[in-house]
């Protein structure tokens, strides 16, 4: 198959995130035995094509003339091409393919984005221009077979009008760093809580700053480290002002190895944000034996099981959640229950079956079978 994927960014882009990680770890795969290219926007110091783990990769545009570059790009010289399937990913604003492109499409859906996030994300008016493309996505995309990473972005897209019948689910998987992970590793001799992922607005990490300060007043030997990519200033001043500079290390990006030895001395992993689509960082805690506390949100209630391999806390309670991470680094009992189970749930998810599962679904598209049903999961429990 000749396979064309669409996203704003790829695996190296200075902003990636989730949504790069799970194309990037799918598109790969694919590579191994089909021609996959990827089409996203140019970022400072790129090249304009590259070639990483064997997929090609075409970067044309900026974060928001990408959507008009490839529009004139596939008209006038892409659709020459005749890709067997375009993979259009729906990150908030679409590409709006179905309107343009005639080859057979799957677009995938990490999660709706939505008013907040978009009015807290970006500047007015590009919000509001944001915001009314995603409004548009039911009626343009009405047609076309949709994956989705997790059982709330499904309700999430039933709601907004995809009809339940063109939903695939395809879950998000692991990849091991070493021959250690999935096995205990060795935890920190204080209690520590650890966050590892983007720094955003949205993810709300003020909330657990806020929270570890109410920690650390129970537990004066308790460390909070956060890292990942991203500005770190607003953190920073809001460390300082609490009084935690001694308490709380901001790693700033770090290496994948870096990633899980700090994932894995954590005795806790929090991530308060707002919404996910699914959660990878939450199962590459729980693969290093690491529990997660987090809001009861989409997303983030489906990558954990709440009382079995982490804790949910009520949107936006900032003091339950401080309680919660508190119960958790006392309880060494639960701690260990949680622990043990939080690896073994880690364990049920593997990229290849993910990916043999994708190329399931584009399949049947491309031969002009059946559309991917509700039912239809790479995830085996």
């Amino acid at each position: 198959m000749k396979i064309l994927i669409l996203n704003w960014r790829d695996i190296r882009d200075p902003l990636a995130g989730g949504a790069e990680v799970y194309l990037h770890q799918i598109g790969k795969r694919l590579a191994r035995e089909h021609e996959v290219t990827f089409y996203c926007r140019r970022y400072q110091g790129s090249s304009e094509t590259d070639e990483i783990d064997g997929v090609k990769i075409m970067r044309k545009g900026g974060s928001y003339s990408l959507y008009l570059c490839f529009f004139f790009d596939y008209l006038f010289r892409l659709r020459r091409e005749r890709f067997d399937i375009v993979v259009d990913d729906i990150n908030g604003v679409p590409f709006f393919t179905p309107l343009y492109v005639r080859r057979p499409k799957v677009a995938i859906v990490f999660h709706i984005v939505g008013r907040e996030i978009f009015f807290r994300e970006l500047p007015f008016p590009l919000s509001l221009v944001a915001l009314v493309a995603e409004k548009m996505i039911p009626i343009v995309y009405r047609r076309v077979p949709v994956v989705v990473i997790s059982d709330s972005t499904r309700d999430e897209v039933i709601r907004f009008g995809i009809p339940e019948k063109n939903i695939s689910l395809v879950y998000c998987g692991m990849e091991n760093l070493k021959e250690t992970a999935g096995k205990p590793h060795e935890k920190s001799v204080n209690p520590s809580v650890a966050y590892f992922g983007r720094i955003k607005d949205y993810k709300q990490l003020d909330h657990l700053v806020k929270a570890f300060a109410q920690v650390n007043v129970d537990m004066s030997n308790s460390e909070l480290v956060i890292a990942g990519r991203g500005d770190y200033s607003g953190l920073a001043a809001l460390v300082e002002s609490l009084g935690l500079s001694e308490s709380v290390r901001l790693l700033g990006e770090v290496s994948d190895q870096d990633k899980e030895e700090m994932l894995g001395a954590a005795w806790v992993f929090v991530t308060p944000s707002k919404k996910e689509g699914w959660g990878i960082t939450v199962i590459e805690a729980n693969n290093c034996g690491t529990p997660a506390i987090a809001y009861n949100v989409p997303g983030l209630r489906d990558s954990i099981r709440d009382g079995e391999t982490g804790l949910l806390v009520a949107p936006g309670k900032i003091d339950n959640l401080a309680g919660s991470i508190i119960t958790v680094l006392k309880d060494a009992g639960l701690r260990e229950k949680l622990s043990r189970n939080a690896r073994e749930w880690a364990s049920k998810f593997n990229w290849d079956n993910s990916a043999e599962e994708f190329a399931r679904v584009i399949g049947e598209v491309i031969d002009g079978g059946k559309s991917p049903g509700v039912g239809d999961s790479a995830h085996q429990e």
